[in-house]
């Protein structure tokens, strides 16, 4: 792109938008020009939006998904069933799952996976937590639904050998889900399937 091409606001606007994941600079100057035949209103709520999420989002304080308080609206929740916890990487996972609608337990979000190349270990994680979850609320069965790719499944084992000593059934997503895929890629039909197929974790 020609420094000369656009005025500097725009170049600004541009770059920021390619830094987002994904976006490269043709998708960066399509989102500029839609910005910017905005009308003032909607821009400003935008803008609003964007800053609200940065402000009042933080993590919740037993699952660790996203939440405006202390607790997640899933956590507040006091139909769902407590002992069913399902172990996933990020907040967005637990999105995924959730369109299912076919899950009624709860989440606890690891916030990354183990990636020893990259000096991840399970000091970096929510593992300790987890450890916590599982001592003191009656959990009675974990469901890793770590992804299908070479970190996601050393987390998984990492975390079946961690509680095997534990008296909790392990489970791990399998049916229908590619091996190196991402589960917030999977579509509703297939994570439904992976849900109902999970395979028990502790023979491995």
């Amino acid at each position: 792109m020609s420094k000369l091409s656009y005025a500097r606001s725009m170049q600004i606007l541009i770059k920021e938008f390619s830094k987002m994941p994904g976006i490269g600079t043709r998708t960066a100057e399509r989102l500029a020009f839609y910005v910017l035949k905005l009308p003032q209103q909607d821009a400003e709520s935008l803008s609003q939006s964007i800053l609200k999420v940065k402000s009042s989002i933080r993590f919740c304080r037993v699952c660790n998904n996203l939440s405006e308080g202390e607790l997640c609206l899933i956590c507040q929740d006091d139909s769902r069933d407590k002992s069913l916890v399902c172990v996933v990487e990020e907040p967005n996972d637990v999105s995924a799952i959730e369109k299912t609608g076919k899950f009624n337990g709860v989440y606890h979000v690891l916030l990354g996976r183990l990636s020893p190349l990259d000096g991840i270990g399970p000091e970096s994680l929510r593992i300790g937590e987890l450890k916590e979850r599982v001592k003191n609320d009656k959990v009675r069965e974990i469901i890793i639904a770590t992804n299908a790719d070479t970190e996601g499944e050393t987390t998984a084992l990492y975390i079946t050998k961690l509680f095997k000593p534990y008296k909790v059934k392990i489970t791990r997503l399998a049916y229908g889900i590619p091996v190196g895929s991402d589960l917030k890629y999977a579509d509703q039909a297939t994570l439904m399937k992976a849900i109902e197929g999970r395979m028990d974790m502790q023979g491995t």
